[in-house]
């Protein structure tokens, strides 16, 4: 089989590298080419674009992009035709890759799409799009499922791949001493996201709790691509610290956690860690997000959950005083904490179904098989 690839950001990437792990279990001498990063690369994928080219996040940014996404749209269309493949594997990425989906039916090229658009959190209608040009859908959150069968589309939800990711993870005994961490003080995780634009409105909230608890020692997941001087207003505290590329050690000693919504918020609870979600960006980026927002909850604890398991601030919620409140109680309340962990066994329960990308690589196998 050929399969041609696209993810279009780095959690893609790795997704995608996992499950062409998958399906070569399946099909050793199966053809790869794509849209990707590293991770597929590593694992055979023969890139024609890599992922950091096309990295244009936010509403905003989105919109001064436009020029490069259709000229990107536009290669890997001309790149498809050429290499002829018998399938196209779409991972996330909505925009673009529901531009190729639509290509691909048109040009009667089998699409498959691994972790869908978030289209139940907003524009909703595009729903019907997916099930007009995607022929196998396989979805990582077990609500999508029933969400999707309102639009009289079946689709297969095959586990989560952060569990997966969670479940491989290889603890470190030597972090804490590595950044000389006190075990004998509260450890509270920092982590502030990967966009600018947020980083610049949750940094300086972080940098408060920090001063109004100079007894617990914080410790930041700091992203390496991003400019050190985000992070300016947390650097030199006596009772900061920071890391990179070992968030999961860290939320694996962590006692607490201060996490902006995304999909650290379940990694977070799938540590077991209890957390309080914060989330600031600019007045116009908040304003259009919070018109399309057609959810009740921004954090996937929660949406998964269908109830508030762990507190949202959001924008003008987002305060020192309201934060500080709940870190508090997150800190110190047992009855708290025992009722928090005990939603994230659930949680935990709900998402485990075994390996996401190996369930699909199976499904996908399964599907060409059959015909």
């Amino acid at each position: 089989m050929k399969y041609y690839i696209i993810a279009g950001e780095r959690s893609g990437d790795l997704h995608g590298g996992n499950l062409v792990r998958s399906l070569l279990k399946y099909d050793q001498h199966a053809e790869l080419r794509g849209f990707g990063g590293d991770e597929m690369q590593q694992m055979g994928v023969k890139l024609s674009v890599h992922y950091r080219e096309m990295a244009f996040m936010g509403f905003i940014s989105l919109a001064t992009s436009l020029f490069k996404i259709f000229k990107f749209i536009s290669s890997c269309k001309k790149d498809i035709l050429e290499f002829k493949p018998d399938a196209i594997i779409l991972i996330d990425y909505g925009g673009f890759n529901l531009k190729i989906a639509q290509f691909a039916k048109k040009k009667g090229i089998p699409v498959l799409y691994y972790i869908p658009p978030k289209v139940w959190a907003w524009y909703q209608s595009r729903a019907w799009k997916l099930k007009a040009s995607v022929d196998r859908m396989f979805v990582i959150l077990p609500f999508e499922k029933d969400f999707y069968k309102k639009y009289d589309f079946h689709v297969d939800y095959v586990g989560n791949p952060v569990l997966d990711a969670i479940k491989s993870f290889q603890v470190n005994a030597d972090f804490m001493s590595k950044h000389e961490i006190s075990s004998d003080r509260k450890l509270v995780a920092l982590l502030p996201g990967s966009r600018k634009i947020e980083l610049k409105l949750i940094v300086p909230l972080m940098a408060e709790i920090a001063d109004e608890n100079k007894d617990v020692q914080f410790v930041v997941a700091a992203v390496s691509n991003l400019s050190g001087n985000l992070y300016h207003v947390l650097k030199g505290k006596p009772n900061v610290k920071f890391v990179e590329g070992e968030t999961y050690d860290l939320l694996n000693r962590a006692d607490a956690a201060i996490v902006t919504s995304g999909t650290a918020t379940l990694e977070t609870a799938l540590f077991k860690v209890p957390q309080v979600v914060v989330y600031k960006t600019n007045a116009l980026e908040y304003f259009i997000a919070s018109s399309l927002v057609q959810v009740k909850f921004i954090s996937l604890v929660n949406l998964i959950a269908g109830q508030e398991v762990i507190r949202e601030m959001i924008q003008t919620n987002a305060t020192k005083e309201l934060v500080q409140t709940e870190l508090h109680k997150l800190l110190y309340d047992q009855d708290y904490l025992t009722s928090i962990t005990t939603e994230y066994e659930n949680l935990y329960q709900v998402l485990d179904t075994g390996s996401a990308s190996e369930n699909t690589a199976r499904l996908i196998t399964e599907h060409f098989t059959r015909k």
